[in-house]
């Protein structure tokens, strides 16, 4: 590609205007992003280095709400967009700025006197930063030299990296030798990446790529559990067993390092938020926002709008867990005492994003109809819950005159499902 792309340029005066129309026809497309791009940006990432000059990326961030800070000219890496959630250094241009693109062989050789700063950034990247290369050949030359760099300098105290490669697969051009052969030159080049502390992993399809990235979606979505409670009755109980109860369960979760998001509950959530800024507190392990996130719902709100804004409103919240839990699930109306609807419809926002539905059906209200509803169909509303996790899930469900006694098997079932057992 970059030696056919000098070949033309040569023949033609020096004139680019081709590549530049080759640039914008092959990347300009309206194309979604792929279901990796899509996983990707689930991912608290905040650093991406890419060398493609289409916006999949940016646009995949942006659909989740990120605030995205593209450089792609030296200037632009001298300013900083406020409030940024994610950085994309686009080493070899962008798709709308083709006269700016690094495609000929020209560029790449000239790379280090024109883009300089981005070298210098990546170098920094590249020592600080964990990296996972995905769908990168390392054929770049400017890439061996700052990797080159970085080896003289550290040494032995280079920082580990990782790289999806494909395993060499036969085609039907292969015969025996030249099959052989592949094998024997991919597992060299893997070997000296092992020089920088580039560890690949090795799949045999790219479907696998989506599978990795799933798994990391879970695991790091699952580090959040989503607490949806409210009450307005607390028999038979009464009100202070059930707020020392939510109080010790923010606590343990806390304790037990799980992240939680909640929309402090009616009667309830802040008994929860207490216990866990207790525990924040008491172990000096972080800051308060990286271990809780409160969204109180907006109460002000016109009625024919309310309904859109905290449907929207739970998706965000839940969206960011990867477990949920409903406890008792009842309000105050009117006088009288009513079942939260709300909670309803939280559960199915949960299920509708791939959250982990547990509902505490020894709590009451909602949160045993839910459990019912669960527990009746485990296998199709609990496909991420082994055998011991569904039982602790039915003995939950199990009416108690000690709500205290529920802490303990909640946190089991909740690390259970974190870890993915």
């Amino acid at each position: 590609m970059v030696a056919l792309a000098q070949f033309h340029v040569n023949s033609n005066g020096n004139n680019r205007s081709q590549i530049h129309k080759a640039v914008i026809d092959a990347f300009s497309s309206d194309e979604p992003p792929t279901s990796n791009h899509r996983l990707l940006a689930q991912l608290p990432i905040t650093t991406w280095w890419t060398t493609n000059y289409d916006r999949l990326l940016e646009n995949s961030l942006r659909q989740v709400g990120k605030i995205v800070d593209v450089k792609y000219t030296v200037p632009q890496l001298a300013i900083t967009a406020p409030r940024r959630d994610a950085i994309i250094y686009k080493m070899h241009g962008d798709v709308e700025h083709p006269n700016n693109a690094i495609v000929t062989r020209d560029d790449y050789e000239n790379y280090m006197s024109s883009h300089g700063p981005f070298i210098n950034a990546l170098s920094g990247d590249l020592v600080s930063k964990t990296f996972l290369f995905i769908g990168f050949s390392f054929t770049d030359p400017n890439l061996e030299q700052i990797l080159s760099r970085i080896r003289q300098n550290f040494r032995n105290d280079q920082r580990r990296h990782y790289a999806i490669f494909k395993n060499r697969a036969r085609t039907l051009e292969d015969d025996d030798a030249s099959f052989e052969h592949a094998k024997i030159r991919q597992r060299l080049v893997l070997a000296d990446l092992e020089r920088y502390n580039i560890k690949a992993v090795l799949i045999d399809k790219y479907d696998e790529v989506t599978e990795i990235l799933s798994e990391l979606v879970r695991r790091y979505r699952s580090r959040t559990a989503f607490i949806s409670s409210s009450a307005a009755n607390f028999e038979p109980w009464g009100e202070f067993a059930v707020t020392e109860f939510m109080r010790a369960l923010g606590t343990e979760l806390i304790r037990s390092n799980v992240r939680v998001a909640t929309g402090l509950g009616l009667g309830v959530g802040n008994s929860l938020f207490t216990g866990a800024v207790e525990q924040i507190l008491r172990s000096r392990n972080g800051h308060i926002e990286d271990w809780i996130v409160v969204r109180p719902f907006p109460q002000f709100v016109p009625e024919e709008q309310r309904a859109q804004l905290w449907d929207r409103y739970r998706r965000d919240i839940i969206g960011a867990a990867g477990i949920a839990l409903f406890l008792f699930g009842n309000k105050e109306v009117a006088g009288e005492i009513i079942l939260a609807d709300g909670m309803r419809r939280e559960f199915e926002i949960a299920r509708a994003l791939g959250t982990v539905v547990l509902p505490i059906g020894a709590t009451g209200s909602v949160a045993a109809e839910l459990a019912s509803v669960v527990l009746a169909a485990p296998g199709n509303l609990l496909r991420e819950a082994d055998a011991r996790s569904v039982a602790l899930l039915a003995e939950l469900a199990s009416p108690t005159t000690n709500l205290m006694s529920l802490v303990d098997p909640i946190i089991e079932l909740v690390c259970r499902i974190k870890s993915g057992v």
